[in-house]
C-alpha cells in the first residue's frame, strides 16, 4: 500500500495531524495497535474529556527547552479547537480554572475527530502494530501486522508510557533512537505520590479523606487545589500537579488551609471558645479525623485558654508549611502523562519534523513537552498535530 502520510497512533495528536493533512489533499493512513481509536480521549476527564484550557500559554508546559512549544501553541489555540467543537454542536462547559469539558461524553470528541477524518478521506486501521520501519529513497517502508506500507512522510504520534493497561508502549522512543534521535529520560507525571514506613502509617487510615483546597509546594513551584489521602499516600489535583516537578529526595510542603490565616483564626477561637480542646477547634477548620491525627502525633491538645498567642501563631505557621515526606510515585500505571521523551533539539518547532531524517515527524506526548493538569496536554496534542499536518 502506498500513501503520502502514515501516522502511527490514533490518539489526539495523530488524529488531528491526519485531519489536517487529509484536508490538504494528502493520502493519509493512520495505524494503531489498539482495538479502537482515541482510547485515552475516551477515558479522560472522568469520561467527559477535558479537551482544552482557556488559559493556555507556554508557561504551563515542562520541557528541557521551554521555548519549543511556543510556535505550535501560538498557531493553533484553544479558540481554534473550540470552533471545531462548536461546529459539531458538542455542548461543553467551563468547570474551573479555564478547564473545558463535554457536557455529555468524551465519545463525542472521538466521534468528531473520526467524522473529520472521514470527510478528509483519511483511512484508519486499528489492531495493527508496526513491526519494522526502514528509510527508503522515496520515504519510508513500514512493515505492519496487515502488510507493508510505503509512505513519503512518517508521523510518530504513539504517546508515552502512561497507563500501560490502555496499551501504552515505548514504541515512539525506540523508533526515535533507531534514527539517532536523543531521548530524554522519562518518568511518570501528573501522578499520585506514595508514602512509606512511618510516614505512611501516620496517614494511611485517613484514606478517602479530602481537603477541598490545599497548597502543595516543591521549591518555588506551588499549586493550590484539592488534596486526597489514599491507602498508598496522597493524591488530588494539587498533588498531581506538583508531582511533575517533584523528584525523590525533594522536600514537599503542604499549606493545609491556604485561604485562612490559621494563627489569627486560632487566637479568635480561643476568645470565643476558651474551654474547647484544640483538636475539636481544629476539627472545624480541617476534616475532623485529620485534625485529631495532627494533634495526636504532633501538636498536642489542651483547652484553648491554656495557649498563649505566640503558641497559636506558631501552630498556624506549621500548618501553613506542613512537611509530608513522599517516597515515590504510583508510576506509569496511574500517571496521566509521561515526562521527558524525544529531545526537542532534534525537531523543528514549527513543523515537528526531524532535523536528522527528512519526512519523519514526532508529535504529542512522545515529545519532551508535558502540560499541567487541566486540558493543557490535549491542547499540545491538537497544536503539535496541526503543525505537522500542515507540513507533511
Amino acid at each position: 500500500m502506498k500513501v503520502d502520510v502514515l501516522v502511527v497512533g490514533a490518539g489526539a495528536a495523530g488524529l488531528m495531524c491526519a485531519i489536517t493533512a487529509g484536508q490538504r489533499g494528502r493520502r493519509v493512513l493512520v495505524l494503531d495497535h489498539a482495538n479502537k481509536p482515541g482510547k485515552k480521549i475516551l477515558m479522560s476527564g472522568g469520561g467527559r474529556c477535558n479537551f482544552t484550557n482557556l488559559g493556555v500559554t507556554p508557561a504551563q508546559y515542562l520541557s528541557a527547552n521551554p521555548h519549543f512549544a511556543k510556535s505550535a501553541l501560538a498557531r493553533y489555540t484553544p479558540t481554534d479547537f473550540i470552533a471545531l467543537v462548536e461546529k459539531h454542536r458538542i455542548a461543553y462547559h467551563e468547570k474551573e480554572l479555564g478547564q473545558l469539558f463535554c457536557d455529555e461524553s468524551s465519545k463525542l470528541i472521538v466521534r468528531m475527530l473520526l467524522d473529520e477524518c472521514a470527510a478528509a478521506n483519511v483511512l484508519i486501521e486499528t489492531s495493527c502494530a508496526v513491526a519494522k520501519v526502514r528509510k527508503t529513497d522515496e520515504g519510508f517502508s513500514v512493515l505492519t501486522a496487515k502488510g507493508e506500507v510505503h509512505a513519503q512522510s512518517l508521523v510518530i504520534a504513539s504517546g508515552g508510557l502512561s497507563i500501560p493497561s490502555m496499551g501504552a508502549t515505548g514504541f515512539g522512543y525506540e523508533l526515535a533512537r533507531q534514527f539517532d534521535h536523543n531521548v530524554l529520560a522519562t518518568r511518570a507525571g501528573l501522578v499520585p505520590l506514595t508514602l512509606s514506613g512511618k510516614h505512611q502509617e501516620h496517614y494511611q487510615d485517613l484514606a478517602g479523606m479530602a481537603l477541598p483546597i490545599a497548597e502543595a509546594r516543591v521549591g518555588k513551584r506551588s499549586f493550590r487545589a484539592g488534596l486526597l489521602f489514599t491507602h498508598r499516600g496522597i493524591s488530588g489535583p494539587s498533588i498531581l500537579q506538583i508531582s511533575s516537578y517533584w523528584q525523590p529526595g525533594d522536600e514537599l510542603r503542604m499549606d493545609l488551609s491556604p485561604e485562612q490565616d490559621i494563627g489569627d483564626w486560632l487566637v479568635a477561637q480561643r476568645a470565643a471558645r476558651p474551654a474547647a480542646e484544640l483538636r475539636n477547634v481544629l476539627g472545624d477548620l480541617l476534616p475532623k479525623r485529620l485534625a485529631q491525627r495532627l494533634c495526636e502525633l504532633w501538636l498536642g491538645s489542651k483547652p484553648m485558654r491554656q495557649y498563649r498567642d505566640a503558641e497559636l501563631q506558631d501552630m498556624g505557621a506549621r500548618l501553613h508549611d506542613w512537611p509530608i515526606v513522599a517516597s515515590g510515585t504510583e508510576g506509569y500505571r496511574t500517571a496521566e502523562v509521561t515526562l521527558g521523551g524525544v529531545d526537542t533539539d532534534g525537531l523543528s518547532s514549527s513543523t515537528m519534523q526531524s532535523k536528522l531524517i527528512p519526512g519523519l515527524y514526532f508529535i504529542g506526548e512522545v515529545v519532551d513537552v508535558t502540560g499541567w493538569l487541566g486540558g493543557y496536554n490535549f491542547q499540545w496534542a491538537w497544536a503539535s498535530g496541526r503543525a505537522a499536518g500542515e507540513a507533511v
